[in-house]
């Protein structure tokens, strides 16, 4: 599937790099780079999680500041990296099974339904949709046990009883404490068995396929939505800078081509954010909080959980910590997306 071109009424082409499909990748040189750029971008936008988790799963609402204020003065900048560590170790697997389905199921669903005669553009939109689905379930297997045990670890307030709001802001959002990601891990397992890891399993699906389809979709739409409209500027620009008539053989630079990426990637990261946000605090809550039924500790069910969200402040508590969400999602989807096509090129097999 070529997706090089966009062209204006003039004939005049915007030629813009092809698609790297998967049969054109290093494999190893592929997942190696990946594993170390993303658990770069993972270690830069961590703290963002981490206020969007702790938002989610208080019962009352505190701003970013107020949250953040507490966190430095009581924990210090380690507060905002607890869990990290666990997080990690999960991001790496998660990263490869992720790339690997996105990557494969793009490529074939894409060329499928191009040789069913289907235009270019609703190829690419069928397949991005299908690769976010199974992206995202792929990668559930390995991330839903690594979220239980490192959103337990953020959301374990430090402060005394004597702190004031700001201890109410970080009190333990969990009566249970833990050390660290083993204990987390060993105590679940004591608790609730294998099944206690997979808590939210369920809800995580509905999270993050759609989101990852309405993500995948929307990045895809808007990107060629761009190139198609503004292509016709560029190529003017180019023809009034060069004194030339006629644009053919124009190729955006890489400041062009990173500016396009990247707005496309905060314009699908709102619409996701927006769409899948209510579904993604029920799956925090559903994995971080307990409730005591006869003196025993029982996770929550969802009934339980959207009840309480109800009670506590309507549909407008989900969205608590959307703005976290969001910035953190388009933060993370702008670098991911540049990181991601800069590690194919990288990746890219040599031509003989």
């Amino acid at each position: 599937m070529s997706l090089t071109t966009a062209k204006d009424d003039s004939s005049s082409e915007i030629h813009i790099p092809a698609e790297i499909d998967w049969h054109m990748l290093d494999k190893s040189k592929f997942f190696f780079l990946g594993a170390a750029l993303f658990s770069g971008v993972s270690a830069a936008l961590y703290p963002m999680v981490v206020l969007k988790t702790r938002q989610q799963v208080s019962s009352s609402h505190y701003s970013c500041l107020n949250m953040s204020y507490a966190i430095m003065r009581h924990e210090g900048f380690r507060g905002f990296y607890k869990g990290f560590g666990t997080s990690l170790m999960g991001t790496i697997p998660a990263r490869a099974l992720y790339m690997t389905a996105l990557e494969v199921t793009k490529s074939n669903v894409a060329t499928a339904f191009v040789e069913l005669g289907f235009s270019d553009n609703t190829a690419t939109a069928i397949a991005s949709a299908a690769a976010g689905v199974t992206s995202a379930m792929s990668a559930q297997l390995v991330w839903t046990p690594i979220d239980v045990v490192s959103q337990r670890l953020m959301v374990q307030g430090t402060c005394s009883n004597n702190g004031g709001r700001n201890s109410a802001i970080l009190a333990n959002l969990n009566s249970e404490n833990y050390r660290n990601g083993f204990d987390v891990f060993r105590k679940i397992l004591y608790a609730d068995g294998a099944r206690g890891l997979y808590r939210g399993f369920g809800i995580s699906i509905l999270t993050y396929a759609p989101s990852n389809a309405v993500w995948w979709t929307s990045y895809s739409m808007v990107h060629r939505f761009i190139w198609g409209a503004f292509g016709s500027c560029l190529c003017k620009k180019e023809d009034k800078e060069s004194g030339n008539s006629g644009c053919v053989g124009f190729r955006p630079n890489s400041k062009a081509m990173i500016g396009v990426q990247g707005f496309s990637a905060v314009v699908a990261s709102g619409v996701s954010a927006i769409v899948t946000m209510p579904f993604d605090t029920i799956k925090t809550r559903l994995q971080v909080l307990d409730t005591e039924v006869n003196g025993r500790k029982r996770p929550l069910t969802f009934v339980q959980t959207v009840r309480n969200l109800v009670n506590e402040g309507g549909l407008f508590a989900c969205y608590r910590g959307l703005g976290p969400r969001w910035v953190s999602m388009s933060m993370s989807a702008t670098t991911m997306i540049t990181t991601y096509e800069f590690l194919k090129r990288m990746s890219t097999k040599r031509q003989d």
